[in-house]
């Protein structure tokens, strides 16, 4: 298991569970479909790509029409 995981800070950083996991499993699809790490690979997985781009604070996860109640609310990196 990725070390990261186990501490609260990545879901913190992300506000909540769900925003975390939301947020890695998008970022995860745009990396299989092409889209370039921001950081050095270094040997390391899709998912520890992810998890470093979090720690650095290089992605977050931000909802159309925040703060409204809005049906068509979507996921947005």
């Amino acid at each position: 298991m990725i070390e990261a995981l186990k501490d609260n800070t990545l879901v913190d950083k992300a506000g909540g569970r769900f925003k975390l996991c939301t947020l890695i499993q998008r970022r995860l699809e745009q990396l299989i479909e092409g889209d370039r790490p921001l950081i050095d690979r270094q040997n390391r997985s899709d998912l520890e790509v992810v998890i470093e781009e979090i720690k650095q604070d290089l992605i977050t996860l931000e909802f159309v029409g925040e703060g409204e109640q809005n049906e068509q609310s979507e996921a947005l990196l």
